[in-house]
């Protein structure tokens, strides 16, 4: 069971990590500014002026380049402190563009796969993060009329590497992994290649800082953590916006550190990690998967009978359906302060029903 973690968010550019010890961290999870999308040009342009003239002067691939190779010199670092076995997840989507009458498509996510390809990542089966959208308009261009239209981008990608061979655990850390199992139904939902899920406010309060953060809701991040790293792990986000990373590792008890160009950001972090509504959504988070499971053993003991669910988990003292959940232990968020510029530091409830109290009367098989 995990204690205490720690949040450290450094206030300088990600290309250089070098707060960060070699192969001391074992995920990465972040999204970038996105290349060739307006809103993301002077973040870009304000580290290299050529992109400014490469855009002026109607070089739209020039442009994409020179931006990318400026996210090439954060994958390095991030190859660097990766542990051996670690995974990178990198949400990104395309973009498309009228530059001088010409309009297209620039494949973020397929440059992304080249530059971590070359660094020597093997890269996993990848996710396809469909937003889901209430907007009526699917036509772009020229409407009803062919050949001129073109398709809405309605999707963006979690492009999924891993740093060398399969990660190999101590026994410490073997223990730490048995209590970080998802439940069997988790499994099935997370390790599908297609997530359906709502984007996040994008619009900030104006602190001197963007209009729009780009970030991605609270439940990718949470999803990528407990699919990838162990309780006790330090997970890095090298874009870290707005902090939302940081608030999943914390409720899924990891460590974390963020980077974030813009000090102007500091304010909305905090709001982030320290705000009581926040604290209640990440124990809500918690809340809604053991009930979710609990719901779901229900229904597949009436369905199937008591015999489909053949397991027990110490942890919650409830079913589960593999013995890989047995040692299954979800944590509640008890306290969230800063204890120094950029340093969070968070405690844990040590009894499960110390924030569940009497929740296991829902199974009616128990």
């Amino acid at each position: 069971m995990i204690e205490e973690t720690t949040h450290r968010i450094h206030f300088s550019n990600a290309n250089d990590l070098s707060e960060v010890e070699d192969n001391s961290v074992s995920l990465v999870v972040t999204s970038p500014p996105y290349p060739m999308i307006e809103m993301w040009d002077d973040s870009f342009s304000v580290q290299n002026n050529d992109i400014t003239k490469a855009l002026e002067n109607n070089k739209p691939e020039r442009a994409f380049e020179l931006m990318h190779e400026i996210l090439d010199a954060v994958w390095k670092e991030c190859s660097r402190v990766l542990c051996d076995g670690g995974v990178a997840c990198i949400n990104i989507g395309d973009a498309t563009r009228t530059i001088d009458k010409k309009f297209q498509l620039f494949s973020n996510h397929a440059r992304i796969i080249s530059a971590f390809v070359e660094l020597g990542f093997s890269n996993l089966p990848n996710i396809i993060w469909r937003k889901q959208t209430n907007a009526p308009n699917k036509f772009m261009g020229s409407g009803m009329y062919p050949p001129g239209a073109y398709v809405t981008l309605e999707h963006e990608f979690i492009l999924v590497f891993r740093k060398g061979h399969k990660r190999e655990f101590s026994i410490d850390e073997k223990q730490n992994r048995r209590e970080s199992a998802f439940f069997w139904e988790e499994r099935n939902k997370w390790f599908s290649d297609l997530w359906e899920l709502k984007g996040t406010k994008q619009v900030l309060s104006e602190n001197g800082a963007r209009d729009r953060s780009g970030a991605y809701p609270l439940e990718i991040p949470y999803r990528l953590i407990n699919m990838f790293s162990v309780k006790g792990d330090s997970v890095l986000d090298p874009f870290i916006g707005t902090g939302t990373t940081s608030l999943a590792a914390i409720a899924a008890g990891r460590n974390s550190i963020g980077y974030e160009l813009e000090s102007e950001f500091s304010s909305n972090i905090e709001q982030t990690l320290l705000s009581e509504s926040n604290l209640e959504l990440i124990n809500d988070t918690t809340r809604k998967r053991i009930l979710n499971h609990k719901e779901f053993v229900n229904q597949r003991i009436k369905e199937k009978g008591l015999e489909s669910v053949k397991h027990h988990n110490n942890w919650f003292d409830f079913p589960v359906m593999t013995k890989q959940e047995k040692d299954l232990t979800l944590q509640f968020v008890n306290n969230i302060q800063k204890s120094d510029f950029g340093l969070f530091k968070t405690t844990y409830v040590q009894d499960a029903l110390l924030d569940y109290q009497g929740s296991y009367s829902l199974f009616s098989t128990v």
